[in-house]
C-alpha cells in the first residue's frame, strides 16, 4: 500500500495508471471476442500498421495520433472485407498487411529523422511520457469503446459464436464484425503509448486466454478478463517502478504469471472433481 501511495504522488504515474487502466480494460473486452472467432494476433496486426503509419506521419511532419487512428480504422475494415470476400485465409491476411506496414514505417524513418526517441517510444512503449492530452484522448475513446461494447453486447455474443444462426435471426453481421474490428483499431492505437508496437496485442490475448482456463460462459470470461487485465497492469506497473524495469514489458509477464496461476487453479479444480465422482 505504501508502495501504491508514493508511486500516486507523482503526476506522471498518475498519468500513466489512468490511460493504462482504460486501455487494458478495452482490450480485455474485445480480446474475448477475437480470441473466440480465431483472430487474436489482428492486435499484432494493426499495431504494426499503426507504427507504420506514426512513423509517415512524423515524416511529413503531420499529427502522428489522428493519422494512425484513421489508417488503423481503414485497415481494420480492409483487413475484414479480405478474409470475408477472398480466398485470403485471416491469418494470412493479417502477416501480409503487418510485414508491408512494418517495412513502410521503417522505410520512413530511415530515410527521414532516424530512429528518433518519438518513433522508439512507439515502438516499444513508453507509458510514462503520457501527456495530459494524451489521457484525455485516451478516456474520451476508452470510454465510447466501452459503451459501445456494452451498448452492443448481446449482438456481439451472437455474431462472436454462430455468424450464421445470428444472420438468420437478423443481425447483420457484416455490421457487427466491421464494428468489433474498428473498436480493436482504435483500442489498438491507444495502448501503442503504453505498450508499444511490441507488445500490445498482449493486452488483447492474455487476459481472455487466462479467463478461459476457469470460466465457461461467455459473460464470466468477459467480466474476468476486465479484472484480470486491470489487476496485472497495475500489478505490472508497481514492478516495474519498483524494479526499474520497462513498464510494457513488465506488464507482459505478470499477464504470463496470471496465465500460469489460472491454468494451475484449473488443474487443481479437474483433479478435485474427478476425485469425487
Amino acid at each position: 500500500m505504501r508502495l501504491i501511495m508514493e508511486m500516486l504522488s507523482y503526476p506522471f504515474l498518475v498519468r500513466a495508471f489512468v490511460g493504462g487502466i482504460l486501455v487494458s480494460l478495452c482490450a480485455a473486452l474485445l480480446g474475448v471476442s477475437l480470441v473466440l472467432k480465431r483472430y487474436s494476433m489482428i492486435g499484432d496486426g494493426l499495431s504494426h500498421v499503426s507504427f507504420g503509419a506514426l512513423s509517415v506521419a512524423m515524416a511529413v511532419g503531420w499529427a502522428p495520433l489522428p493519422v494512425s487512428i484513421l489508417v488503423v480504422v481503414l485497415a481494420a475494415f480492409f483487413l475484414l472485407r479480405i478474409t470475408e470476400n477472398s480466398k485470403v485465409k485471416s491469418d494470412g491476411a493479417i502477416a501480409m498487411i503487418s510485414a508491408v506496414s512494418l517495412a513502410a514505417g521503417i522505410v520512413a524513418t530511415s530515410l527521414t529523422t532516424g530512429m528518433t526517441t518519438d518513433v522508439s517510444s512507439y515502438m516499444f512503449g513508453s507509458i510514462l511520457a503520457m501527456t495530459p492530452a494524451d489521457v484525455k484522448l485516451s478516456a474520451g475513446l476508452s470510454a465510447v469503446v466501452l459503451g459501445l461494447f456494452l451498448f452492443c453486447y448481446n449482438k456481439i455474443f451472437a455474431v462472436t459464436f454462430d455468424e450464421n444462426f445470428a444472420r438468420a435471426t437478423g443481425v447483420n453481421v457484416s455490421l457487427y464484425n466491421i464494428l468489433t474490428a474498428v473498436l480493436t483499431a482504435v483500442t489498438i492505437v491507444l495502448g501503442m503509448r503504453m505498450m508499444g508496437a511490441m507488445l500490445i496485442s498482449s493486452l488483447t490475448i492474455f487476459p481472455a486466454l487466462t479467463s478461459m482456463r476457469l470460466f465457461k460462459s461467455f459473460k464470466g470470461v468477459v467480466l474476468s478478463s476486465g479484472l484480470v487485465a486491470v489487476a496485472c497492469f497495475c500489478v505490472g506497473m508497481a514492478g516495474s517502478y519498483r524494479f526499474s524495469t520497462p513498464a510494457g514489458a513488465s506488464v507482459v509477464l505478470v499477464n504470463m504469471g496470471a496465465f500460469g496461476i489460472f491454468w494451475l487453479a484449473a488443474k487443481i479444480r479437474e483433479v478435485w472433481y474427478g476425485r469425487k465422482k
